[in-house]
């Protein structure tokens, strides 16, 4: 066959069946990359039919990798992780050194090598951002101060991805056993490794946050949208293989540090929604060709081993994490959360075993021991997060232990001793301090009404003590944290959060304690909002049509009609 055509058979191929397995996959509410695996699977050499060519589905398979993390960088927001900084990054570090110590035991009871045994434990140790993501989208928990700790947590892991990485292929011959054992040529070749990336990095972080920013804004001045889109790709690629071929890093750091220049031009929204589209194609090709890989007989002929690398994603990996949340103290929720989070692994994973079999250090079988426990882990994902309610009740009606670690002496879960009377009586109780409690926040202290914060995040607590504000640390939905903020006498439960899931036993606990409380509460659901008001549970404010009758306000009064002066209508039905 041509090599034209082949390379269009393979893409042809590639999409056409990762839409058909894709689409049953996400019917059978599975996450879609299992389907897009599977269509790698179906075009692969261990099964009969069609097969692709390798080499072509390798090369588009590196494209995937480098949007992939130019989509990574363009996400990244050093804010939120500093938000979570105490808990995502030494949590994340502990599980993923519990994580891989677990894999290499496995992979050394196996008799492999130290260099495949330390590859097969790493990418077992981190968890998809993809996956998560389309999770905590999917239950509506994303900016919730639980959906923030995961995701925090995961770009821990991500960066820890990047150095590795950026290590493994100089550190390859000493792992394999094939490179001597001098010692000095292996710290040479380490720090002229280092030397080199910190190059790329200083350069950069100096020249290119001020340089691609302004190009950007040059390339939007035209007009022309596909000449944005064009200059966005072009940046992604063009400085990842520049990355390559000038300093020696790997394409995957390369595209990262572009998305992360990239976020510092105020169109990186845009640049984000405009590359979305070629960014999802070559991920799909990109999974497609890892699945590729995949023996799919290795589930018949080694049962024993897929089932506990499976065990050590899903089982091993949650349980460590759970237990390092609990130390720091977190309510069981956070620590079920991001538990559920971590039990699974994804395009790290991928990317890391296709460098080890290049350089070496993993067997055949290594692969496809991670692909099953991949498919595998994501398909049982979503039955993971559902069993997170469930489970925390089990736990709590039947273990004494439980109890006692959620009703544990903290400091943060109630206000001091010192508090004002004006705190404790007739003041506002806020739940959730993002975007929204913020702004709601600052309204009451330039109107000088008292209030109380309730919010999950420990260490936004502890920074809002510091600067004199009231603040009480843990899941609002769970009595005992509105009884701290002293609900009983309060005027009014203001709920900031954008996680309506639990806004109801919110409500509840504050109407019992309370019944005369007054309730307002946020939502981005115009069914849920009219059904909340049906229900009595106050009032509902909803995104939209307060954003509308805002700008309809302006307009209004900039146009002279004095209709400004009348109130608007109801909202959603908010009144």
């Amino acid at each position: 066959m041509p090599h034209s055509v082949s390379l269009i058979s393979t893409i042809a191929a590639g999409l056409g069946l990762a839409l058909i397995l894709g689409f049953v996959a996400a019917r059978l509410r599975l996450p879609s990359l299992v389907g897009y695996l599977l269509a790698g699977v179906v075009i692969g050499p261990f099964t009969p039919g069609f097969v692709a060519d390798a080499g072509i589905a390798s090369q588009l398979a590196e494209i995937g990798v480098m949007l992939l993390m130019f989509g990574v960088g363009l996400h990244f927001s050093l804010a939120d992780l500093l938000a979570v900084r105490k808990i995502a990054v030494p949590g994340a570090v502990v599980q993923m050194t519990v994580a891989t110590a677990l894999g290499m035991g496995l992979a050394h009871w196996w008799g492999w090598n130290l260099g495949g045994a330390l590859v097969f434990g790493l990418s077992l140790s981190v968890a998809s951002t993809v996956v998560l993501l389309r999770a905590l989208e999917s239950r509506g928990v994303l900016d919730s101060a639980n959906g923030r700790i995961a995701v925090g947590w995961l770009v821990v892991e991500d960066l820890a991805m990047v150095l590795v990485l950026v290590l493994l292929p100089p550190l390859g011959g000493w792992l394999s056993g094939k490179g001597g054992a001098n010692v000095d040529s292996l710290w040479k070749t380490l720090g002229i490794t280092l030397l080199q990336v910190g190059g790329f990095v200083a350069l950069m972080l100096v020249f290119g946050r001020r340089f691609f920013p302004w190009v950007l804004w040059q390339v939007q001045r035209t007009g022309s949208r596909e000449l944005f889109t064009l200059c966005v790709v072009a940046a992604a690629v063009g400085i990842a293989f520049g990355a390559t071929a000038l300093f020696g890093v790997s394409f995957a750091l390369g595209a990262f540090f572009a998305g992360m220049v990239m976020r510092e031009s105020e169109f990186s929204h845009r640049a984000a929604e405009e590359s979305l589209p070629l960014r999802d194609a070559f991920a799909v090709l990109f999974f497609v060709s890892v699945g590729m890989l995949f023996d799919p007989w290795v589930l018949v002929e080694r049962p024993l081993q897929v089932l506990a690398v499976v065990v050590i994603i899903v089982v091993g990996k949650s349980v460590a994490a759970a237990a390092l949340v609990l130390a720091f103290r977190y309510p069981l929720n956070t620590a079920l959360t991001v538990s559920a989070s971590l039990a699974q692994i994804g395009e790290f994973s991928f990317i890391l075993v296709a460098m080890g079999a290049a350089l070496g250090l993993l067997p055949a079988e290594g692969q496809s021991l991670v692909l099953a426990g991949a498919l595998i882990s994501m398909a049982l994902n979503q039955l993971v997060f559902r069993a997170v309610e469930p489970l925390q009740k089990w736990i709590l009606a039947r273990s004494a232990l439980a109890r006692r670690l959620e009703a544990r002496d903290d400091p943060l879960a109630e206000l001091p001793a010192s508090t004002e009377e004006k705190y404790l009586s007739r003041q506002v109780v806020l739940v959730g301090y993002g975007r929204v409690g913020r702004l709601i926040a600052a309204g009451l202290t330039a109107h000088r009404i008292p209030f109380v914060v309730v919010e999950q995040n420990r260490e936004l607590v502890e920074k809002l003590r510091a600067e004199g504000l009231m603040a009480v640390s843990g899941d609002a939905s769970e009595p005992v944290v509105l009884v701290q903020a002293h609900i009983a006498t309060a005027r009014m439960l203001v709920i900031a959060t954008p996680d309506t899931l639990n806004v109801r036993q919110m409500i509840a606990t504050a109407r019992t304690l309370n019944p005369g409380i007054e309730a307002v509460m946020r939502s981005h659901n115009e069914a849920e909002a009219r059904l909340l008001e049906k229900e009595n549970a106050g009032t509902v404010f909803l995104g939209e049509h307060e954003l509308a009758q805002s700008m309809t306000r302006h307009v209004l009064a900039y146009s002279g009609t004095g209709a400004a002066a009348r109130p608007a209508p109801a909202a959603a039905h908010a009144h």
